[in-house]
C-alpha cells in the first residue's frame, strides 16, 4: 500500500482557486446547521426521538451525554450524521428505551436545549435526513464584489463538485493514516473508530475519481458506460449509448454522473467511465482490498452537488457575507465554500 501523505491532496476546484477570502467560525453563531428529517415520528414505540439544539459541542459528546442522562448504553443512542462542533446546530437523536419512561432532561448543560421529543418504532439510521439547512457568515471578507457575485451565480446555476469534506478525513488526514494501519493488520476494537476509518478510505477513493474527472473536464458530463444516478435517489442505470434522451435528462438534471463508493463486487460503470475509474485508482489497491475485506459493497455517489437555493446577503459594508443553502444528507458545506472563498480559519469542524 502506498503511504498516505500527512496532509490531504489539494483536490482541484472547477472555478479555480478563489481570489476572495474570509474568516469562518469567528464564533459558533456564524455557522448554523439545521437538520430536516425525512419522516414524522410514529408517536409510539421503544425509541425516543429527541430534537435538540447544541452549541460548541460535537455529536459524539452529545450522544454520550444523552446516554448518561437516560441511563442507557452509548450504543443505544443513534443519530443521522455528525455535525460541526464550532457551530450552533439543531439535530435529531434516537434513544432506545424499551419499557422505560421518558428521561428528565432538566439537568442537561446550558449548551444543549431539548426542542421536541416523540416516541418512534425504529432507531434513527445514518443518513435518514431530507436535508441539512446552512446559514454561514464569513467575516473580514476580502474580494472584488462584482467578481464574487458572478462566482455565486455560477455556483447557483451549475453546482459544485460533490467532494467529501476534509472533516471526513480527520485533522491532517489522520483518519486515512489510521485506515492504512488498520488494513495492514492492526485490530481496531472501537466500532465508531473503525467506521470512521472505513469511511475515510472510501471517501478518499471517491474524491480521487472526482478530481480526475475535473481535470479532464468530464465531472458534469456523461461518459459512455456512465452509471447515471437518478437525482435524489441512490438508484442508477448504465448509459450504454449517449443518445438524445440521455442528453436531455442530464440537461434537465433528472440524472447525474456518479463515482464509486468502493466495496465488494464489480464496478457497475462500463466502457469509458469504468476505464477512467480503474486507471485513477490503480495505485490504491490497499484501500480497495481493505474495503472489500471489511464487507462493504459497491455503491455510487453523484459527482455534482446542486445548490439550487443558494442565497447571499452582504453585511457590515461588504466586509461580511451571509450564505444560506440546503444540501442532501451526506453532502458538505465545505464543498460549496471552497469554490467561493479561501477560508482563513483552521478551526476544527467535528
Amino acid at each position: 500500500m502506498s503511504e498516505i501523505s500527512p496532509s490531504l491532496p489539494e483536490w482541484p476546484r472547477v472555478l479555480g482557486i478563489p481570489e476572495s477570502s474570509g474568516l469562518m467560525r469567528t464564533c459558533p453563531e456564524d455557522f448554523r446547521v439545521d437538520e430536516e428529517l425525512g419522516f414524522e415520528a410514529d408517536g409510539e414505540g421503544e425509541h425516543l426521538l429527541v430534537h435538540l439544539r447544541k452549541r460548541n459541542r460535537n455529536t459524539d459528546q452529545i450522544a454520550r451525554q444523552l446516554a448518561r442522562h437516560a441511563g442507557v448504553r452509548a450504543r443505544d443512542v443513534s443519530y443521522c450524521g455528525l455535525k460541526d462542533r464550532i457551530a450552533v446546530t439543531t439535530q435529531w437523536f434516537s434513544i432506545w428505551l424499551p419499557g422505560k419512561p421518558d428521561p428528565d432532561w432538566s439537568a442537561l448543560q446550558d449548551d444543549v436545549q431539548i426542542l421536541t421529543q416523540a416516541r418512534h418504532r425504529r432507531k434513527l439510521p445514518r443518513g435518514a435526513l431530507r436535508a441539512n439547512h446552512f446559514t454561514i457568515v464569513l467575516r473580514d471578507v476580502e474580494c472584488d464584489r462584482e467578481a464574487m457575485e458572478q462566482r455565486l451565480v455560477t455556483v447557483l446555476e451549475k453546482g459544485v463538485p460533490n467532494y467529501f469534506g476534509e472533516q471526513r478525513f480527520g485533522r491532517g488526514g489522520s483518519n486515512l493514516q489510521s485506515a492504512q494501519i488498520m488494513f495492514e493488520g492492526r485490530r481496531v476494537k472501537d466500532r465508531h473508530l473503525r467506521g470512521l476509518y472505513l469511511s475515510a478510505a472510501r471517501s478518499f477513493l471517491f474524491n480521487e475519481v472526482l478530481a480526475a474527472r475535473i481535470v479532464d473536464e468530464s465531472w458534469n458530463q456523461v461518459l459512455l458506460g456512465e452509471a447515471l444516478m437518478l437525482t435524489g435517489s441512490r438508484s442508477y442505470f448504465i448509459a450504454e449509448a449517449l443518445d438524445d434522451e440521455i442528453k436531455r435528462r442530464h440537461a434537465e438534471s433528472d440524472v447525474q454522473p456518479s463515482g464509486p463508493l468502493w466495496g465488494r463486487g464489480a464496478l457497475p460503470s462500463q466502457q469509458e467511465a469504468q476505464a477512467l475509474e480503474i486507471k485513477t485508482l490503480a495505485e490504491q489497491a490497499g484501500f480497495r482490498e481493505g474495503l472489500e475485506k471489511a464487507g462493504l459493497k459497491q455503491e455510487r455517489r453523484a459527482l455534482c452537488l446542486s445548490v439550487n437555493d443558494l442565497q447571499w446577503q452582504w453585511m457590515e459594508d461588504d466586509k461580511a457575507i451571509q450564505l444560506r443553502f440546503s444540501l442532501p444528507s451526506g453532502c458538505y458545506a465545505t464543498s460549496v465554500l471552497r469554490e467561493l472563498f479561501c477560508i482563513r480559519s483552521t478551526a476544527p469542524t467535528l
